[in-house]
């Protein structure tokens, strides 16, 4: 096929990143190649770059992402990332000191062929490049912040390599002494791993304060020592770190439940939950919501206090709990549905036979109080038995399908949530409020209980900080007519508190 080159000023005309890769039905090939299928042309050793490994293409485009003013990326390298092909992906281009010519948001065509691309300390490079081999075609480009949680990060380093990232909801471990700063290696945690916090000791920030709460932006800098990569984040200025108010701790936590007992779910599924302190229901009172959005789904008015067919409300107002005590809010006190284990034992602070007798306040009569498939459902806790279209939970799990649940309004409408570990009330984007589950990025759900199972959420909370130290993962724990209380209150994967 007869090659016919695009002409750079075409390319800018219709922007650099809708261009494609290929155009065999216009009978072209693309002189630009995505930056994830330049990547993928390393197979472990240098290779040289030109148009036959290229696929026909010679140039790179995207935005440039590295900030060489502040003082904290590598001296000589800029870094440039692009979102092609549905594909975020990032790459430093080593170009002397002509990186601190470039800012952040400056979109540009790279010539790569005769480059060599290598990896340097863990991380993808291209090197043999010159002054000459960049040129600016605009300035003040929008570009992609991903907000990942550090396991993912981790999990996949040549994803998430030189892009912008942020660590959303994270704590600095060891806390921060009083005016302790950035210079150097910091570690934060935001409950799903615990990744560094690059900052070089001439950076224009390295004197700043270290929070003890923050959204950390940065770039993701993979750093080997000897035959271990570790990701790092490096920030680009003082202003990729969003510092958090303290959380306020939970009195009481989600731990499990279960939505399909065996025979008639009527009466027979539960919540159990766990006392972050030593609690008196009858002198301090809550409340525990489930919402069941089966059906159709417009966004519920009233939120958790919509009632009706959608959500039904638990008074917690008698018995008492120990800090680290379980406890459990349902119907019948059985492990498992009709003839299994009796588990009255178990301290129950609210049994409520809601098959039969309405919600307390709002929620008509159910047979399936916990929803086991389609739409999304959820489970939350409130301080007090007054619930409202405004009143904010302690805490909050949504788990199972999709369904309508939210409208942006104005006015916005929903499920309230709160900070937890799958939730936040500002945005580690935007830094735009948020609280709304299906707002913003309060999008993370649960998956569906395993027919017959029950959820055990696993995590390690906090409760002197209120933060997820390790944020809940589910484990589906089958049970029998015959399985013991301890089935459910034990195992490696079962919830924790510390402090």
């Amino acid at each position: 096929m007869k090659k016919i080159y695009l002409l750079l000023v075409l390319v800018t005309a219709i922007g650099v990143n809708s261009c494609k890769k290929h155009s065999y039905a216009e009978g072209t090939l693309s002189p630009i190649i995505a930056v994830v299928d330049l990547k993928a042309i390393y197979k472990g050793s240098d290779v040289v770059l030109n148009e036959a490994n290229m696929g026909g293409a010679k140039q790179i485009v995207g935005v440039v992402v590295s900030n060489a003013s502040a003082g904290n990326t590598p001296a000589g390298v800029l870094v440039l990332q692009n979102n092609r092909r549905n594909a975020v992906r990032g790459i430093a281009l080593e170009i002397g000191s002509a990186a601190a010519n470039y800012v952040v948001g400056d979109s540009v065509v790279v010539q790569v062929s005769g480059a060599t691309l290598t990896k340097v300390n863990g991380s993808m490079h291209v090197k043999g490049l010159t002054e000459a081999s960049v040129s600016k075609v605009a300035d003040g480009r929008p570009f992609k912040v991903q907000s990942v949680p550090s396991a993912t990060v981790i999990a996949s380093p040549d994803v998430y390599e030189y892009t912008v990232v942020t660590i959303a909801n994270s704590v600095t471990d060891p806390e921060p002494q009083k005016g302790e700063t950035f210079a150097g290696d910091k570690t934060i945690n935001d409950g799903f791993g615990k990744m560094v916090v690059h900052t070089e000791a001439g950076a224009a920030f390295a004197g700043n304060e270290l929070p003890f709460s923050a959204n950390f932006t940065g770039l993701v800098f993979p750093v080997t020592s000897g035959t271990e990569t570790k990701m790092q984040l490096w920030p680009r200025s003082g202003d990729d770190i969003f510092t958090l108010a303290a959380t306020k701790p939970s009195p009481i936590i989600i731990t499990g439940y279960l939505t399909n007992p065996t025979g008639d779910d009527a009466d027979y599924e539960y919540i159990q939950l766990m006392a972050t302190k030593d609690i008196d229901f009858s002198v301090t009172n809550y409340s525990l919501v489930t919402c069941n959005n089966a059906g159709s789904n417009p966004p519920p008015t009233n939120g958790w206090a919509q009632g009706l067919a959608k959500t039904y409300k638990f008074n917690l107002t008698s018995g008492t709990v120990k800090k680290g005590q379980l406890f459990y809010v349902g119907g019948y006190k059985n492990i498992w549905g009709l003839g299994s284990t009796d588990i009255s034992a178990a301290n129950w602070i609210a049994n409520v036979m809601y098959a039969e007798v309405p919600g307390a306040d709002f929620g008509n009569v159910t047979r399936n109080l916990l929803a086991n498939s389609g739409n999304v459902a959820g489970i939350a806790i409130f301080g007090g038995i007054a619930v409202d279209a405004s009143t904010v939970p302690l805490d909050v799990i949504m788990y199972g399908g999709s369904g309508t649940v939210y409208s942006p309004g104005p006015p916005e409408i929903g499920y309230r949530i709160t900070n937890t570990d799958y939730y936040s009330l500002i945005n580690a984007v935007s830094h735009a409020d948020q609280g709304f589950y299906g707002g913003g990025s309060n999008t993370s759900k649960l998956p569906l209980p395993t027919d017959g199972n029950f959820v055990q959420l696993g995590g390690v909370y906090d409760a002197l900080t209120g933060r997820w130290v390790a944020g809940r993962t589910v484990t589906s724990v089958p049970l029998t007519l015959t399985s013991p209380l301890s089935t459910i209150e034990t195992g490696e994967k079962f919830t924790k508190i510390q402090n």
